[in-house]
């Protein structure tokens, strides 16, 4: 559903619809697109079948954190998914909409319409980045939300141990998973960045999920070049495994702060260039 349908809005002092009302506008056409729910429920089904790999092997991954520990306890679960999904999921799951909430706009002849209108540009631009990066957060809790319950449903809420070795609470576990997610969040916000930023100059909704998910998988390919370890800190894709600090005794929070201004590098620049395009698109022709 375009802006041009809503049936009620609520206006500023001046006769405009207010950043809320552009807001609620943009979620409404993601309901009504089918990609959305594509992304939706890739983020339910991974968990689900990950759950079943599990309990139809007679082993775990335990290669990886947690890995040794989610037959014991649910909680293990979604932190593991956590670290598998950073490869392709997220990424993907975030350009799908984040790539294409403008450039649809584009191919379809509605993004003239809505910037003709008395809507500021600025606010449709603020609307539309805070709808892909709702939605990428949705996706998040869907995910980590599915891996929890199935986890619990069938190896129970056992005290998990954590990296430094000592116990977590059931209670005190769901708490630092739900705030691992907050933490995993912040470089899935660069990554929207990214694909907003595809989306604005492009026009190409193809064009801005296909180069988000190549970016991402370059510098996964550099992190893993032993001769660019200078490089790694500063990765992109480094930063999705800063939550682990939290499960540490005491918290680590120096790779959660460093994850964060290394995302913002990836992110202002990319979001203010992706706004001063907006803002000068020519929609005369």
């Amino acid at each position: 559903m375009s802006a041009v349908a809503a049936p009620r809005v609520r206006r500023t002092a001046r006769g405009r619809p207010g950043i809320g009302t552009v807001y609620r506008w943009e979620l409404r056409k993601l309901r009504a697109q089918k990609r959305t729910y594509l992304g939706l429920g890739a983020a339910a089904l991974v968990p689900l079948i990950f759950v079943i790999a599990l309990l139809s092997s007679s082993g775990g991954p335990d290669d990886v954190p947690f890995g040794r520990y989610v037959k014991e306890t649910g909680l293990a679960v979604p932190l593991v998914g956590l670290l598998f999904s950073s490869v392709w999921l997220f990424p993907l799951i975030t350009s799908l909409v984040a790539g294409d909430i403008v450039a649809s706009e584009d191919n379809h002849g509605t993004l003239k319409t809505i910037l003709t209108r008395s809507t500021e540009r600025w606010q449709i631009f603020v609307a539309k980045l805070l709808a892909a990066l709702s939605y990428a957060f949705a996706a998040l809790v869907i995910f980590v939300g599915i891996g929890l319950v199935l986890g619990g449903f069938f190896w129970g809420f056992d005290p998990l141990t954590s990296l430094s070795g000592t116990p977590i609470s059931a209670g005190r576990g769901i708490a630092l998973i739900a705030a691992s997610a907050l933490a995993y969040f912040i470089p899935m916000i660069a990554i929207a960045a990214i694909a907003f930023l595809l989306s604005t100059v492009t026009h190409n909704s193809a064009a801005a999920v296909v180069g988000t998910l190549i970016l991402s998988f370059m510098m996964q390919l550099l992190a893993i070049i032993s001769g660019l370890d200078f490089l790694r800190p500063y990765l992109l894709s480094e930063q999705f495994d800063s939550w682990q600090g939290l499960l540490r005794d005491p918290t680590d929070w120096a790779p959660i702060v460093h994850a964060t201004w290394v995302s913002a590098c990836y992110a202002v620049p990319a979001v203010v260039w992706a706004l001063l395009a907006f803002l000068r698109r020519d929609v005369a022709g």
